[in-house]
């Protein structure tokens, strides 16, 4: 179900809820959940219930606390903004340990 403009739909809605404080603490309301599956099938055209809403936008902040720790760590990984892809430097140490896993 989860392509990229849905993904990008549902970040989109939830960023507006996040400035517009539709969250207690860190979590949104339960008003909150019924906006964002509002305005999702009104951008969409598919109704879709909380949680499968919820589990996707749970799973993309793990996927982005991985990447700011990863980013922030000097290993030779950063973005490229132009490419909009993940790029390498020559030395980079990410792929150190990965190349001696691969058995030849």
């Amino acid at each position: 179900m989860w392509d990229k403009r849905l993904t990008e739909i549902l970040c989109d809605i939830c960023i507006k809820k996040i400035l517009k404080d539709n969250r207690s603490g860190t979590h949104f309301t339960k008003d909150g959940w019924l906006k964002i599956m509002t305005n999702f099938e009104k951008e969409t055209g598919k109704a879709c219930s909380q949680r499968p809403l919820k589990n996707r936008w749970d799973a993309l902040q793990k996927e982005w606390k991985a990447w700011k720790k990863l980013k922030g760590r000097d290993i030779g990984l950063g973005w490229n903004l132009i490419k909009r892809i993940v790029d390498a430097s020559d030395d980079c140490e990410f792929f150190e340990d990965v190349d001696n896993d691969i058995p030849e």
